[in-house]
């Protein structure tokens, strides 16, 4: 209708939301503590089979590459001996938590 203002959304939402909390503390149910960091929800939907084989692939290669570390061998070395790239010799060993020995 013209001439007349358009009500805010924001107050239709508002008052849904004051009308569920109603009717949830009116039938007598709880408030629930939920601890941090759980949920249900899903950060993502898509490509999630793909990144969990390519985890399962890098962690085959870790125990090797946690080997070349303790024989004293740099991120090149390693790199080169594995005979990949350095961010995925990287990678690999942030996942895994391997240390490489600092330059001499």
């Amino acid at each position: 209708m013209i001439g007349v203002p358009m009500p805010n959304p924001r107050d239709s939402i508002v008052a849904n939301l004051n009308q569920q909390l109603e009717q949830y503390f009116g039938a007598g149910k709880p408030v629930q503590e939920i601890a941090a960091g759980v949920s249900d929800e899903k950060a993502a939907m898509f490509g999630i089979s793909r990144s969990n084989k390519l985890r399962v692939e890098r962690d085959k290669q870790a125990p090797r590459l946690k080997a070349l570390t303790d024989s004293g061998e740099t991120v090149i070395e390693a790199t080169k001996e594995m005979g990949m790239e350095a961010k995925r010799t990287s990678l690999i060993a942030r996942e895994n938590d391997i240390k490489f020995p600092g330059p001499s």
